[in-house]
């Protein structure tokens, strides 16, 4: 899906929607990263898929396993830096926690609620 009229305020878009919760909207990168993390790798899941309330603790899990491995990191980094007498590095742009919170409240809320998640239909 595009949005915009103009080629320069065009981007590729992802809603994410359900019955059961608001609809989570993201740039593609963001939206394919998410996608992976949760197992929907195959090119055909980056056109339109759905995901099924049986697979949202699991996909939860991935998400939450994703966010906790990035922040390790970043934290590891941190403490080298540290030693080395250095300042450690300002986070840059949007951390996976921060995208992944608002998806993740959807997986909930819909895992809840018993009701799929569906994009690019």
């Amino acid at each position: 899906m595009q949005i915009g009229h103009s080629p320069l305020l065009s981007a590729v878009m992802y809603k994410f929607k359900s019955k059961a919760a608001a609809d989570v909207i993201m740039l593609d990168a963001s939206a394919q990263h998410l996608l992976r993390i949760i197992g929907k790798d195959d090119t055909a899941d980056f056109v339109k898929g759905i995901l099924l309330p049986a697979d949202m603790p699991g996909a939860i899990n991935a998400l939450e396993k994703a966010v906790a491995h990035e922040e390790a990191e970043r934290a590891q980094k941190a403490k080298e830096a540290l030693a080395r007498g250095e300042t450690p590095a300002r986070v840059e742009g949007v951390t996976l926690r921060q995208r992944t919170t608002p998806f993740i409240a959807m997986l909930e809320r819909c895992h809840k609620a018993d009701k799929d998640i569906v994009w690019g239909v």
